[in-house]
């Protein structure tokens, strides 16, 4: 079943931006016209395509249909690549799920080495950057080493290093008899989301227990380390965030040599992975740059 572009078009953009005023503007014809191309795509398809609303949201079908035309402008930059076409500067879009500290330390680095792609980047945690990709609802991801997709190609990345890090005064104050399973279960900690479970995960490693430790919500990589230079609690760092605090002596580790690694892969979906070479190229090379070796090689 062949589908229109336009009305294809109409409907991404109406999911990006949430209203079809904002997907009118964009492509730069009236509401109306956006209103008539969805129309005729439901009726086209025989399913309610849009949750009407503030934002508009996508159902199943209409988050489905629109990462079938990612995907085809995927295939179809691929193809010019190959035929050397000419070829629009941002013609493709690619949907890529990246976790936050991930985006604040090397990710931008890797899509400015893909200047005729488009990116729509969803941020969420390492551990579940993988759904998105199960659910069909990227193109790749990076992910946690090891939660490799059904359908997806992996690729090792290397290890990010987390520092368990706070400002000279907290350690003095709330870790002045040593950083123990007592004084851990008091003093406060930075946790980014109610996904992250890198400061537990740290503290089981370091004292075998399972503790819950009172917390501050704080869902910023970079507020994580200006928190943390202010005082108001401990938390883990990407070493390549706080290297520039910690050597002015803002920073220190609550326990010498005692960090979080956390391997990384680069998946992406197979199919699209020929045409998503270039990404996959500027993520190896950025990753390169920041991350630690993967164990064993």
């Amino acid at each position: 079943m062949l589908l229109d572009p336009h009305q294809l078009a109409a409907l991404s953009a109406i999911l990006r931006h949430g209203s079809f005023d904002a997907a009118a503007a964009e492509l730069a014809v009236t509401p109306s016209a956006i209103s008539q191309r969805i129309k005729a795509l439901e009726d086209r398809v025989g399913a309610s395509l849009i949750h009407r609303g503030t934002p508009c949201t996508g159902t199943p079908a209409g988050q489905r249909i629109a990462r079938y035309a990612e995907d085809v402008g995927l295939l179809e930059a691929q193809l010019a690549r190959e035929l050397t076409l000419a070829q629009e500067p941002g013609s493709a879009r690619v949907r890529v799920a990246v976790p936050a500290d991930i985006l604040a330390t090397w990710f931008i680095d890797a899509i400015a080495r893909v200047p005729d792609m488009l990116f729509d980047l969803v941020i969420d945690d390492q551990d579940h950057s993988a759904d998105w990709l199960r659910r069909g609802e990227v193109s790749a991801a990076v992910t946690v080493g090891g939660q490799t997709v059904s359908g997806c190609d992996a690729i090792e990345l290397g290890v990010l290093r987390y520092l368990p890090t706070a400002s000279p005064k907290f350690v003095n104050t709330w870790f002045k008899n040593g950083v123990t399973e007592e004084t851990l279960s008091i003093a406060p900690c930075l946790v980014f989301n109610r996904k992250d479970g890198l400061q537990k995960a740290w503290i089981a490693n370091h004292t075998g227990k399972h503790l819950s430790p009172p917390f501050h919500f704080l869902p910023s990589s970079q507020g994580f380390v200006d928190a943390a230079v202010a005082g108001i609690g401990w938390g883990m760092n990407p070493a390549a965030l706080v290297q520039d605090a910690m050597a002015r002596g803002l920073l220190s580790p609550i326990v010498p040599d005692a960090p979080l690694d956390i391997a990384l892969s680069w998946q992406v979906g197979r199919v699209l992975a020929p045409a998503l070479k270039p990404l996959t190229q500027a993520v190896q090379h950025a990753a390169q740059r920041v991350l630690l070796p993967s164990q064993g090689k």
